[in-house]
C-alpha cells in the first residue's frame, strides 16, 4: 500500500470519532422533565381557571353582539368594533395556548414516567 493511500485511510477513520453524529447523547434529567411537566400543567390550568371566571365578570355573548352591531353601525364606530373583535380573538388564542400547555405538560409527564431515560 502506498503511503498516500494509507494516510487517506487513517484520516478517514480518525475523523469519524470526532463527528457529532457518533457522540453519545446526554441522559435526560428525570427531575427536570417532571418539574417541567408539572409547570406546564399548572400554568395551563391556571390560565383556564382565569378564563372560566371571565363570564362572571362580563357577558361574552353580549361582547360579540356589541362588536357586530358596532361594525354595522358605521364608520365612526368601526375602530371600536374592530377592537372588540380582536379582544375576542385574543381570548380564543389564550384559551388555545392554555390547552396546548396542558397537552404538552401531560405528554412530558407521561414520557418522564413511562420512559425515564429517553428524551
Amino acid at each position: 500500500m502506498s503511503s498516500d493511500r494509507r494516510r487517506a485511510l487513517q484520516l478517514a477513520t480518525g475523523s469519524s470519532r470526532s463527528r457529532r453524529v457518533f457522540r453519545r447523547q446526554k441522559r435526560v434529567n428525570r427531575f427536570a422533565q417532571l418539574s417541567t411537566g408539572v409547570l406546564l400543567i399548572s400554568s395551563g390550568a391556571g390560565i383556564l381557571v382565569g378564563l372560566l371566571q371571565l363570564p362572571e365578570r362580563l357577558d361574552t355573548l353580549l361582547l360579540v353582539s356589541n362588536a357586530i352591531a358596532n361594525l354595522i353601525g358605521g364608520a365612526m364606530r368601526f375602530g371600536t368594533g374592530l377592537l372588540q373583535l380582536l379582544a375576542v380573538l385574543a381570548l380564543v388564542a389564550v384559551a388555545l395556548a392554555a390547552l396546548v400547555l396542558l397537552v404538552a405538560g401531560l405528554v412530558r409527564l407521561g414520557k418522564a414516567v413511562m420512559f425515564p431515560g429517553s428524551r
